[in-house]
């Protein structure tokens, strides 16, 4: 029981402390503690090992995800070719300072976003904008981070750091897009609230409220009915399933090249 119920009934004392008195895990160890306390020892670890095997699943579908989105965008080459007194050196993209010089070849993709030095050169922007059909760029103009020079050597004055980026920022965004909260996911939340207080309220009439009914009572077969209510009504799926979904659906679309800046 101690290491896959440890975690949950921390989370139930964390949230207490933060003012969150009804959580999903104080409702997992109340039911989890009754079930020792009426030695259903079984039952006790199998609530929590479930629950924390739905915690690896979790883990795993939010980590592809993220994967998916980064493989997507985070395409960048690492390395640049940094021309000096008209040498070429070949260099880390994060280590080039604004204003460097680069030279940008044929069928290679930039670095980092920078100012057109050369007459003209036309790039694929699809990376960034989705669109197939090549952008002519003239002297001067702006040139983006995961454009792929498609003709001549260009050169290129840096004008953003490697981590500043346009394509650094986009990927930021949709990685972050989960942080979003859709409509559906705000009222949830909201409706836990209400909702955890009273399922606690009414294991307690479960437990208690026969006693008064019935002339059989036994205590341990109300707390064992009221405890069952408790793992049943647990809204652990409402309030983790409508984040992961969505959080899943975004990476799910990344991994198919259509990108989500929020689930709202």
């Amino acid at each position: 029981y101690l290491p896959v119920g440890l975690p949950v009934l921390k989370e139930a004392f964390d949230s207490i402390a933060k003012g969150e008195i009804f959580s999903e895990f104080l409702l997992m160890g109340i039911a989890t503690l009754g079930a020792f306390a009426i030695g259903e020892y079984p039952e006790a670890v199998a609530v929590m090992l479930f629950y924390a095997v739905g915690e690896v699943f979790q883990t795993l579908a939010v980590s592809r995800a993220k994967t998916n989105i980064k493989a997507l965008l985070d395409q960048r080459p690492d390395e640049v070719t940094v021309l000096e007194n008209n040498q070429a050196t070949i260099r880390k993209a994060e280590t080039v300072a604004i204003g460097s010089i680069i030279q940008l070849k044929a069928g290679e993709k930039l670095a980092l976003d920078g100012e057109l030095l050369s007459a003209t050169a036309s790039f694929n922007t699809a990376a960034l904008t989705g669109e197939s059909k090549p952008d002519t760029k003239t002297q001067g103009e702006v040139v983006l981070a995961g454009m792929i020079n498609l003709n001549v050597v260009a050169q290129i004055k840096v004008t953003t750091a490697y981590t500043d980026s346009k394509l650094s920022k986009i990927l930021e965004l949709v990685q972050n897009a989960s942080a979003q909260k859709a409509p559906t996911e705000l009222f949830i939340r909201k409706f836990a609230k209400i909702y955890t207080p009273v399922v606690v309220a009414l294991a307690v009439a479960i437990c208690v409220t026969p006693y008064f009914f019935v002339d059989t009572y036994v205590f341990i077969e109300s707390l064992y009915r009221a405890l069952v209510f408790l793992v049943i009504s647990c809204p652990c799926a409402l309030v983790i399933s409508i984040p992961l979904g969505y959080f899943g659906g975004i990476g799910a679309a990344s991994k198919n090249g259509i990108l989500f800046k929020g689930s709202n």
